[in-house]
């Protein structure tokens, strides 16, 4: 069974632990700041178990660390992750459908940016599919759009921002 609930106190070690199994590097001082953030009103944390296990998260910052969207009051869909061995199972679905639910309380749209090197591939199609378009201003390297002929570094920090109505 699928459930969504908050991120909780105990979540951290798990997540970090979860994460290190597939190779990456996701300290639990990053769920402990996102908890006080949550816990601030800044940034929910939306958690996926699966069976009561671990699953995936996203969070929702209400502020956008993007110019565009912070000038414009959109909310923004960050860090979506869902464990590698559990995707294709309508789990990164089901969060989508949490975040927008939430932000639908606040705002008639929901931003999101989407790397742009091949890890990234799947979250593309997935945003695409569930009716996000490009916001129209290119892309933006640390939430600061990009100017033709400017150097910048394809890291996470790459993205191209999308919207979509509620």
């Amino acid at each position: 069974m699928l459930e969504i609930s908050w991120l909780a106190k105990d979540d951290p070690a798990a997540f970090e632990a979860a994460f290190a199994d597939m190779g990456w590097v996701k300290p639990a001082a990053q769920y402990e700041r996102y908890l006080d953030e949550q816990t601030a009103g800044e940034r929910p944390v939306l958690v996926a178990r699966l069976d009561g296990a671990f699953a995936g998260y996203l969070t929702v910052r209400w502020e956008s660390t993007y110019r565009a969207f912070r000038a414009q009051g959109i909310p923004e869909i960050q860090d979506f992750n869902v464990l590698a061995h559990l995707r294709r199972r309508g789990i990164g679905s089901r969060l989508m459908d949490a975040a927008e639910a939430l932000i639908a309380e606040r705002s008639p749209v929901a931003g999101i940016g989407v790397g742009l090197y091949p890890d990234y591939g799947p979250a593309q199609r997935l945003y695409v599919l569930r009716g996000y378009l490009p916001d129209g201003r290119g892309i933006a390297w640390n939430g600061t759009n990009v100017s033709p002929g400017q150097t910048v570094e394809v890291d996470d920090e790459l993205a191209l921002y999308f919207t979509k109505a509620l």
